[in-house]
């Protein structure tokens, strides 16, 4: 079934799935601009697990939160990256490619599955936009994030030129 979905579609469906309101998450909390466009890359700045103006998850992974707790905040600052192309560009089926992501994960010093953490924002993207959403990945573990949000995800994508 979901291979005859659009990517906008899959974005639909997954976020009713998350219970994740994709029109009044694209807030920022500074003076940045959330997404560059350049040519035909965009830049998305990190996106923390933000829905209805509160931090979902705060706290440390393995301290505070499990490791399905972080995988479920990654999912979230990944769809907020994800609604932030669909406003600059309009659609998500004009996505050429995703490029890079990023997932800073705050942890305890012992806890050592950054990449299952970091697995949370690709299985969206891997869903959401299928081979086009394949990318290249980094996972860092840090000692505080914005907020004490446990998770961050920026991303640069290619978008059509046309788009």
């Amino acid at each position: 079934m979901t291979e005859r979905m659009t990517c906008d579609e899959r974005f639909i469906a997954l976020a009713k799935e998350l219970n994740y309101d994709i029109n009044g998450e694209n807030t920022v909390g500074g003076n940045y601009a959330p997404l560059i466009r350049h040519r035909d890359e965009i830049y998305i700045s990190g996106m923390v697990p933000r829905t209805e103006g509160k931090i979902q998850y705060p706290g440390r992974v393995g301290q505070e939160l499990t490791l399905k707790d972080a995988q479920a905040a990654a999912s979230i600052s990944a769809m907020r990256c994800l609604a932030f192309i669909v406003d600059a560009v309009g659609s998500l089926d004009k996505v050429r490619s995703l490029l890079r992501v990023t997932v800073y994960v705050k942890s305890t010093p012992d806890f050592v599955d950054l990449s299952e953490v970091a697995n949370g924002a690709s299985d969206v993207f891997s869903y959401v936009l299928g081979d086009v959403g394949r990318h290249t990945r980094t996972t860092v573990g840090v000692y505080q994030l914005p907020k004490n949000a446990a998770i961050e995800v920026d991303m640069i994508a290619a978008v059509h030129p046309s788009a």
